[in-house]
């Protein structure tokens, strides 16, 4: 009697690789995009970088534009997600330590590849008619979402007068920090911000 052969791994259901390709898809064309900017951003390259063949990248994006709004939105959301996450294990609401911790979280969104690969698909939507309306949209709906995830975290009343203003100048202020990161690393000059508007949004929220 011969020698049974080894048992073959069961493959994973066709949704859940559909999922998986889609998933190296957003991801390679993040990368590509804060790398190669919008000009050197094909499908083909996002495809040969997530180790997929073009035909199975225009299944899932018809065109480069739905390609690469999808996979800024999608990074977006992990990120914005994993600021969440560190709700549990913030110290108590109106604490320095609270607003420092949570200042640099936000600070950090603004600071990585994501706002690279963002501020390229900007500057092409600029120039690129079909780009614009939906970088637009999707520009409201993560700024939003960012405006409503910092002002949970820092455990602020936006009925106060000037409440809200101080959040959104947090925002502002931590896109003026990205935009200063992408030529040099800015970190010493930028921990010195951080701290200063820790204490200025600490007095906003929990005056004395």
């Amino acid at each position: 009697m011969g020698a049974l052969s080894p048992a073959r791994e069961p493959k994973p259901p066709q949704q859940e690789r559909s999922r998986a390709t889609r998933r190296k898809l957003l991801e390679a064309a993040v990368s590509c995009l804060a790398e190669r900017g919008w000009s050197g951003s094909t499908v083909s390259v996002v495809a040969e970088r997530a180790g997929v063949s073009r035909g199975a990248a225009q299944h899932h994006f018809r065109t480069r534009e739905d390609l690469f709004t999808a996979a800024v939105e999608h990074v977006a959301e992990k990120r914005q997600g994993a600021l969440k996450a560190v709700a549990p294990n913030l110290p108590p609401a109106g604490s320095v330590a609270r607003t420092r911790i949570v200042v640099e979280e936000i600070v950090g969104l603004y600071t990585g590849p994501l706002f690279r690969a963002a501020l390229h698909l900007w500057v092409a939507a600029s120039d690129e008619e079909q780009l614009r309306e939906r970088v637009t949209a999707l520009e409201a709906r993560v700024g939003r979402e960012a405006h409503r995830t910092a002002v949970a975290l820092l455990d602020a009343d936006e009925a106060v007068p000037g409440v809200r203003e101080t959040v959104q100048g947090l925002l502002d202020m931590a896109r003026g920090l990205g935009l200063a990161n992408l030529l040099t690393d800015d970190a010493a000059r930028r921990d010195r911000v951080v701290e200063q508007w820790a204490k200025i949004i600490d007095g906003v929220l929990n005056p004395e």
